[in-house]
């Protein structure tokens, strides 16, 4: 009887040990696949980087063209967007007009 328990457990260990080798190589194709999206996702990112600094410096060069202090815009952009989180709801006709405000203050210095 003392061999048949045996055997018993044996096979118990024999089914849990391919059930350990399959989950592993499910694991291990995961991997694979998330390495390959990784990739991916870093050459389009730097593309994407790319792109981005290809533009930027296109804009800097109009903006230097039409005498665009390009800094002072930056700067406006960040205080907009600063103001209009720190407000919410109730200031989108103030931020509405304070860009309305920096329109009509860059018109007059394009002019001049």
């Amino acid at each position: 009887m003392a061999l048949g328990g045996t055997a018993k457990k044996l096979q118990k260990v024999a089914e849990m040990a391919e059930d350990v080798y399959k989950k592993l190589n499910e694991l291990r194709e995961q991997v694979v696949e998330v390495r390959e999206t990784v990739n991916e996702t870093k050459s389009r990112v730097d593309r994407l980087e790319a792109e981005n600094a290809e533009q930027r410096a296109i804009l800097e060069a109009i903006a230097e063209e039409q005498g665009v202090d390009l800094d002072a815009a930056i700067a406006q952009a960040h205080i907009s967007e600063a103001e209009e989180g720190s407000a919410g709801d109730d200031t989108g006709a103030t931020a509405d007009a304070s860009d309305a405000d920096a329109d009509a203050s860059s018109d007059t210095t394009d002019e001049a």
